[in-house]
């Protein structure tokens, strides 16, 4: 039979979107904000992986608030998202299951130094080990919400270390943050703009403290709403 012939009859027995070119199917895929979807994707064939990985390569944020993510694939996306610049694996009611592992393995994708933006919101599984890991790589953040978190001012430490740039950071309900802890990253920060520690137990003269060094801080605290201070 003539090659001709038999590359016609082969176009006609492939399904129509999988004569699309990858660069198209990439820009579909990236409509997709189902991650059961997008590893199903991955599943069908290697031109579809193919175009997912660059799906995900296009993605400057993604949100795993609402899944039930581990740390292996939460990891194994972040690092195809090599454009990101926007992370919130944030726990919700059926939450991101992740601990200090998966903070590691996050740490080493490339787009951590480009990040501006994190969020950790309510993950009871890390500590500041793996808090620690990943700061250290995210030299471009501006933002950072580690509420409901069981960080320590090692944390803090860390942060005012290797964030440079950042501007606001929510640390609702760290309980085992001190002053100690406040103060250095305030000292630090030269650029933080606002500060929320609501539900931490930290004095009120802590706050007069934190404003001295930087006094167009913003904090917004209980304590200061109960003495009568401006919150903002």
């Amino acid at each position: 039979m003539d090659s001709a012939v038999v590359w016609s009859v082969e176009m006609e027995l492939e399904p129509e979107i999988d004569r699309l070119p990858i660069d198209l199917l990439a820009h579909i895929f990236a409509m997709i904000t189902s991650f059961t979807d997008l590893a199903q994707a991955c599943g069908v064939c290697r031109k579809w992986k193919e175009g997912v990985k660059l799906s995900l390569g296009r993605r400057k944020s993604l949100s795993f608030a609402g899944w039930k993510m581990d740390d292996n694939s939460t990891a194994r996306l972040i690092r195809h998202a090599y454009s990101l610049r926007e992370l919130d694996i944030s726990r919700s009611r059926w939450g991101c299951q992740i601990t200090d592992h998966g903070l590691y393995e996050i740490s080493l994708a490339k787009c951590i130094p480009n990040l501006k933006s994190i969020s950790l919101w309510g993950m009871a599984g890390i500590t500041d080990k793996g808090v620690v890991q990943l700061i250290s790589r995210a030299n471009s953040l501006q933002n950072l919400n580690i509420g409901g978190t069981f960080v320590t001012d090692v944390s803090l430490y860390a942060i005012a270390d290797s964030c440079p740039n950042l501007k606001t950071i929510v640390l609702w309900s760290c309980r085992h943050v001190t002053e100690t802890g406040l103060l250095i990253l305030v000292s630090k920060c030269r650029k933080l703009e606002s500060i929320n520690v609501w539900g931490m137990r930290v004095p009120v003269d802590c706050f007069i403290g934190l404003v001295a060094i930087s006094p167009s801080l913003q904090i917004k605290s209980r304590s200061l709403l109960n003495s009568m201070w401006p919150v903002v």
